[in-house]
C-alpha cells in the first residue's frame, strides 16, 4: 500500500470517527431530560450549575422513570342538601323508622338523569338530617335531587325520575311525599345554571419546552419538587389541598401515551399543562397566585416558558388581570353564598 493511499485511509477514519461523535453528541443533546439519580444512601447526587461553580442540590427521586404513585386524600363526606341547589321534598311518618329499613329501601343508583340523587333521614336521637345509618331511628325524611351541574340545568324528564325514586322510597317506608311543583324548580334549574355558566372558570397555563425535550420522569420529578404527587390517570398529578378531602388545588397533565410508554425514558414530551378549577377551591389558599408562582418555578426548572392554549408566551400583565377578573369573580360567588371552595360550590360545579 503506498503512502498516499495510507494517508487517504487515516483521513477517512478520522472522518467517520467524526461523524460517529457527531452523531452521538447530537443524539444526547436531542434526547428527552431524565430524572437526576438518586444516591446509594439515599440523599441526592449534587448537580454543577451553569458556571460551574456552586453545586445545586437536587432532591431525592424515584427508582426508575416513573413516579410511584402517592396515597391521594380520602373522598369527603357528601354534604348536605340546601334548598339554593336542590329540589327537596319532605316525607313525613307515621311512626319512626329504623335506618337498616330506609336502606333496604333505597334506590339502586343515586342519581335521577345526570343530577345527584339522595335521600336524608332526621335522627330520632340526635335531630340532625344524615344520609341513614345501620342501628339509627328516623322521624322524617327527605328526598333531594340537584338543580344544575356542569351538565346543565335539571329537566322535566329528570325531575319526573326523580319523583319516581323518591315516591318509590316513601311507600317503602309507609311515608307521605310532598313534592314542589315541577315548573317552578325546573324554572328555577334553569336560572341556576345560567348563573353557574356565566361565573364558571376552569384555567390553564401551558409550559413549553424551549429546547430539549423532557422524560414524564423528569416532569414528575420536578413536580414533586413544588409538592404534586401522582393523580389516578397516567401522565395526572395534582397539587393536594392543606385539608383532606377538599379538591386537589392544581391539577398537571401531560401525554397519557408518554407515561405509559414501554419504555418512558424515552418518551419525549414538549408541553405540560397547569389546571385550576376557580370554583373548587377556596380563594383564601391563593391558588391562582400559587399557579402563578408554579409555573415560574417548573419553567426556570426545566428550561421552559409558560404560554397560554395559542401557545403565545403569558406575560405578568396578562396574568395581573385575569387575576383581578377572578377576584371580582369571587365577590360574586360569595354574594351568592356560592363562595369558592364551599360545598355547595363544589356541588354546583362538578
Amino acid at each position: 500500500m503506498s503512502t498516499l493511499q495510507i494517508s487517504l485511509a487515516i483521513a477517512g477514519g478520522l472522518v467517520l470517527a467524526g461523524v460517529v461523535a457527531h452523531s452521538t453528541w447530537s443524539s444526547r443533546k436531542n434526547a428527552p431530560r431524565q430524572a437526576s439519580p438518586e444516591a446509594r444512601d439515599g440523599t441526592s447526587h449534587a448537580a454543577a450549575s451553569a458556571g460551574g461553580n456552586e453545586p445545586i442540590r437536587t432532591e431525592p427521586t424515584f427508582d426508575g422513570d416513573l413516579v410511584t404513585p402517592a396515597p391521594l386524600p380520602m373522598l369527603e363526606k357528601r354534604p348536605g342538601m340546601d334548598a339554593l341547589i336542590d329540589v327537596v321534598a319532605t316525607i313525613s311518618l307515621e311512626a319512626p323508622v329504623s335506618g337498616d329499613a330506609a336502606l333496604a329501601a333505597m334506590p339502586p343508583t343515586r342519581r335521577a338523569g345526570s343530577k345527584p340523587f339522595a335521600i336524608e333521614g332526621l335522627n330520632e336521637a340526635g335531630a340532625q338530617w344524615e344520609t341513614p345509618a345501620p342501628g339509627q331511628r328516623y322521624t322524617a325524611f327527605q328526598a333531594g335531587v340537584q338543580l344544575a351541574n356542569r351538565t346543565g340545568a335539571l329537566n322535566e324528564i329528570e325531575y319526573s325520575e326523580y319523583v319516581v325514586k323518591a315516591q318509590a322510597f316513601a311507600d317503602a317506608v309507609n311515608g307521605l311525599a310532598e313534592f314542589p311543583e315541577m315548573l317552578d324548580e325546573v324554572t328555577r334549574a334553569r336560572e341556576l345554571d345560567q348563573f353557574a355558566g356565566d361565573h364558571d372558570a376552569q384555567l390553564g397555563f401551558s409550559l413549553r419546552a424551549q429546547r430539549a425535550a423532557w422524560s414524564p420522569g423528569y416532569v414528575q420529578q420536578n413536580a414533586a419538587r413544588l409538592g404534586f404527587v401522582p393523580g389516578v390517570i397516567p401522565g395526572r398529578m395534582v397539587l393536594p389541598a392543606g385539608s383532606a378531602g377538599l379538591p386537589p388545588l392544581l391539577g398537571l397533565a401531560f401525554d397519557t401515551q408518554a407515561a405509559m410508554a414501554d419504555d418512558p425514558a424515552q418518551s419525549a414530551i414538549r408541553e405540560v399543562t397547569l389546571s385550576l378549577d376557580v370554583p373548587q377551591v377556596d380563594r383564601s389558599e391563593r391558588p391562582f397566585a400559587r399557579m402563578r408562582e408554579t409555573a415560574a418555578a417548573l419553567a426556570s426548572a426545566m428550561d421552559g416558558i409558560v404560554t397560554d392554549d395559542n401557545g403565545q408566551p403569558l406575560l405578568p400583565e396578562a396574568m395581573d388581570v385575569i387575576g383581578t377578573d377572578l377576584e371580582q369573580l369571587y365577590d360574586t360567588l360569595d354574594a351568592r353564598d356560592l363562595s369558592a371552595g364551599s360545598a355547595l360550590a363544589r356541588r354546583l360545579f362538578s
